[in-house]
């Protein structure tokens, strides 16, 4: 596989203690008890069992309150739950040509601003119309090889279904960029059973014309590099969506 997006130096192996706060969690590694940041607001449900092998990155700068970041979380399979990979994976892709559903545009502008909304990117080449795109991270898989979103109620989610919907209907495109960070996936759905409101509003906007591209990120891990890298993630394929 192609890794796009290689784990920070010096990577950390460990074993999940519990999950503190929001944005907290502790761990231990080589007999010591230690805390890491986690950026996913969600419920990673499923992922936050004492036990559960983890691997973390350092912070890059030394005043950071929490001197590591949680990236990854094996509950049988390694997950991948930092929420920053997905945007990252995307811009990476796109520079490379990786994304067909993206050929012949030539801009990528991240964190771009459209009416009161902030998207996650926005793509653009001559003679083409603009094409908006919104990345989710996916961590949760059931009933032998479904990945679902969302994790949790996301309020936030619904706006942003609501909003592709509103752009596509205005003549432009919107794409949500569904970045699936574990092996055991087999297919792509929307969590009925979490948010019923998510879904019903995710089947409302591919019938309006939103379109979906649920990607299975790869993972390459060596936690027995001696150079110190832990391998990276890749561009997978698309699932098929189930549950429409």
């Amino acid at each position: 596989m192609e890794i796009l997006l290689p784990f920070p130096p010096a990577c950390v192996s460990g074993t999940l203690i519990r999950r503190i706060k929001r944005f907290c969690v502790e761990f231990e590694a080589d007999g010591k008890l230690l805390r890491a940041h986690t950026n996913n607001s969600g419920s990673m449900l499923g992922l936050t069992r004492p036990g559960l092998p983890v691997l973390v990155s350092r912070a890059a700068g030394p005043h950071r309150k929490l001197p590591y970041t949680l990236e990854l979380i094996n509950s049988g399979a390694w997950v991948g739950v930092n929420t920053l990979t997905p945007n990252r994976l995307l811009k990476a892709a796109f520079a490379r040509g990786l994304l067909p559903w993206a050929e012949g545009y030539t801009k990528f502008t991240p964190e771009a601003k459209r009416g009161q909304s902030r998207l996650d990117a926005l793509l653009t080449g001559p003679r083409l119309p603009p094409l908006w795109v919104e990345c989710k991270n996916v961590t949760l898989v059931e009933d032998g090889g479904v990945a679902a979103f969302p994790d949790a109620v996301t309020l936030r989610g619904q706006k942003h279904l609501a909003e592709m919907t509103r752009i596509v209907k205005n003549g432009e495109r919107a794409a949500f960029f569904y970045c699936i960070q574990r092996g055991d996936a087999l297919c792509f759905g929307p969590a009925d059973y979490i948010d019923p409101a998510y879904a019903e509003l995710f089947r409302q906007s591919l019938a309006a014309g939103v379109e979906v591209y649920p990607y299975k990120a790869t993972l390459a891990l060596n936690l027995e590099n001696s150079s110190g890298s832990a391998g990276g993630i890749g561009l997978g394929e698309i699932l098929p969506l189930v549950y429409l």
